[in-house]
């Protein structure tokens, strides 16, 4: 009996036994390793995407070259090239409705980016939207007939040096010289003319804002030839100039109720 081992006591309420202090060091070290693989990840998609970037810097072409492709532009259209600065009352639409973090984005929308981004990923085929004034306008310089994912990486890119070389107010200059307005319309003072009577200078607060809702869809929202759409199309509009607050919700009102004043014919005054 001498010999006996004794037997194991069960341990006290809240003690751990042997076996679970062995096992103690196990958790924390899986955690790390696996903090440590995330880590790796992370950082081996930051290298790819800054490498990928600064390929795409490299040979999409100059922010310089924006200047002679809108006169190039211009001179097509039978229009002068530069035109009259782009005025408070077509400015101000046109951002409310199309990008109304113009002046504080970099050129780019970075949440509507990882959004095309994970569409490609993924295979959805929903609209992403969220194209910047920038990447806009580079879309009509630079890849007036391309589409698809490849194009938007290179408006991206495009957007990014146009912000870094020109001012806002040059942006707008720009992309209200080239842009369609419907009924045959290239460049802003022209489609003021057109539909007006009257330079761009003179704008109202409801023309500009029509001009400025005709660009996203020219062939749907001619006022003179598709007025309902038109007409839709403005509202929208006014409504997004209260919304970031550009007008009072009365003054929008008040520009609703004012006539368009389409005309037709030449005018005396443009």
């Amino acid at each position: 009996m001498g010999n006996t081992r004794p037997l194991p006591q069960p341990s006290a309420p809240g003690e751990q036994g042997p076996e679970a202090r062995l096992a103690e060091p196990e958790r924390p070290n899986r955690r790390r390793r696996y903090l440590k693989r995330a880590a790796i990840g992370l950082a081996t998609v930051v290298v790819v995407l800054v490498l990928a970037a600064g390929v795409l810097w490299i040979i999409t072409p100059s922010a310089s070259e924006a200047t002679a492709l809108a006169r190039a532009q211009a001179q097509e259209h039978g229009i002068a090239y530069p035109g009259p600065s782009a005025p408070e009352n077509f400015a101000r639409p046109l951002v409310a409705t199309e990008d109304h973090r113009f002046y504080s984005e970099p050129g780019v929308d970075l949440l509507a980016v990882a959004r095309v981004v994970q569409a490609k990923v993924t295979g959805s085929s929903g609209d992403q939207g969220g194209a910047t004034i920038e990447q806009q306008l580079a879309k009509l310089l630079y890849t007036p007939a391309e589409h698809g994912f490849d194009a938007k990486v290179k408006q991206v890119a495009l957007a990014v040096k146009l912000n870094l070389a020109y001012s806002k107010q040059q942006i707008l200059d720009m992309y209200a010289e080239v842009a369609y307005y419907g009924h045959g319309f290239y460049g802003l003072e022209q489609a003021s003319c057109g539909y007006f009577g009257h330079p761009a200078r003179n704008l109202t607060v409801v023309q500009g804002a029509m001009l400025a809702g005709v660009v996203n869809a020219p062939s749907v929202d001619d006022p003179i030839n598709d007025p309902a759409n038109a007409r839709a199309r403005l509202e929208h509009v006014i409504d997004r100039m209260v919304a970031v607050g550009y007008l009072t919700k009365d003054q929008g009102q008040r520009a609703l109720r004012t006539p368009l004043g389409l005309t037709t014919g030449d005018s005396p005054n443009c």
